[in-house]
């Protein structure tokens, strides 16, 4: 069974052991059991301590039937290994870790919400608890409770102790184990099972920042920062409010009023381009029939546009094709053509049929109903070989 160095000493950060055995991995891989390591396994909701063995990096850490296994690409051969891990990584987690055991007590404290589970990821960490809904107010008051224990700068202890000595402590949670209980200690405001790296003092976890609250059916996941995570949050969120309160030549105080406003601006600009657009249509389809080709009773519109949106120039052709005895033939040029043919209701031709015809005659494809139908695919430089095509075949029939 590995020694684990990281219980006596989460700030140790090199030592020196004895190659046990090795284990062989898939792709060259390697993992490494010694008899004594400082790398944590992914345990409990922390990722591994990553680092070197020797000068051969460690990319993952596991626990296996009580051994610690560092998985390296290659081999080791010598007996006698020095290991090193990675600080920051390390002082990264120990921070959100023992963050999170201070933020889960508060929850408790003032909400009576425990938790449910709790995630260290690579950018952010989670606490997950059973509460169904919280209001801006309650998320304050457990923060700024969190960061009133940071502040006091209390001790953090851990201890090992038996099974019979648990009633006797005020635990946040009951362990899962029924041996090797390590107890993390807050000073005065936390008690519970883990057997995660901590910070030795609350001080040292650094700000403690919400950042998101999800409501999950009956659990609230609070999404949260610690320490230097909360730091560079902070530093880019300053950054970008600044820069935004510059470019409106306000107050930063002001950027949230500003913000809803513009917004509330550009949502009636929006409507009423939308409005202009459709009344520009509406004039669109008149010239176009002023100007349409007389056929067989018919008039046919044979229009190539550029630039345009397909769903504006379906519309179009809808319009052509309200009334009687009208055919419309568009399409849309670019880097891929575009077309969109339609008829009246009281025509019989199978326009996408015709559609059809004219598309796979040049590479590309395309269906719809027999009155309405669009497709595309080739060069848009054809575009007008397209429509001419299509006009040729049909009336020639």
């Amino acid at each position: 069974m590995t020694i684990r160095l990281y219980y006596q000493d989460a700030y140790l950060t090199e030592f020196d052991a004895q190659l046990v055995h090795a284990i062989a991995g898939e792709k060259n891989t390697t993992g490494i059991v010694l008899d004594r390591t400082c790398f944590y396994p992914t345990s409990g909701g922390q990722p591994c301590d990553l680092g070197v063995l020797l000068s051969q990096p460690v990319f993952d850490v596991q626990e296996q039937d009580g051994d610690i296994v560092h998985w390296i690409k290659g081999h080791i051969e010598a007996a006698d290994v020095h290991g090193r891990i990675d600080w920051s990584r390390r002082l990264d987690h120990m921070q959100q870790h023992t963050g999170q055991h201070i933020l889960s007590q508060a929850f408790i404290k003032l909400l009576q919400a425990e938790t449910v589970s709790f995630h260290l990821g690579a950018e952010s960490s989670t606490i997950d608890i059973a509460r169904a809904m919280l209001d801006d107010a309650e998320v304050r008051a457990v923060e700024r409770l969190a960061n009133e224990v940071v502040l006091s700068d209390r001790p953090v202890s851990a201890r090992f102790v038996a099974v019979d000595q648990l009633g006797d402590l005020d635990l946040r949670k009951m362990p899962s184990v029924d041996k090797d209980i390590r107890i993390v200690q807050v000073e005065g405001f936390d008690q519970t099972p883990c057997g995660g790296t901590h910070c030795a003092r609350t001080g040292e976890v650094g700000p403690i920042a919400i950042r998101k609250i999800e409501n999950r059916g009956q659990e609230t996941r609070v999404e949260f920062l610690c320490g230097w995570r909360a730091l560079q949050d902070y530093q880019w969120k300053a950054a970008a409010v600044n820069e935004l309160a510059l470019t409106f030549s306000i107050k930063d105080t002001e950027l949230p009023d500003t913000v809803l406003r513009l917004r509330d601006e550009n949502a009636a600009c929006r409507r009423e381009l939308a409005h202009l657009r459709e009344e520009f249509l509406d004039v669109e389809a008149e010239r176009l029939l002023a100007a349409a080709t007389e056929w067989r009773n018919k008039r046919l519109v044979v229009q190539a546009f550029w630039d345009r949106d397909a769903q504006e120039i379906r519309r179009l052709a809808s319009r052509l094709t309200e009334g009687p005895a009208t055919i419309a033939l568009l399409g849309i040029g670019g880097e891929r053509a575009r077309l969109v043919f339609a008829r009246s209701q009281d025509l019989e031709l199978d326009v996408a049929a015709l559609l059809r015809e004219t598309c796979q005659a040049l590479g590309g494809s395309g269906g719809g109903q027999p009155g309405m139908a669009q497709g595309g695919g080739f060069a848009g430089e054809h575009l007008e070989e397209a429509l001419q095509a299509a006009y040729h075949s049909l009336t020639a029939r």
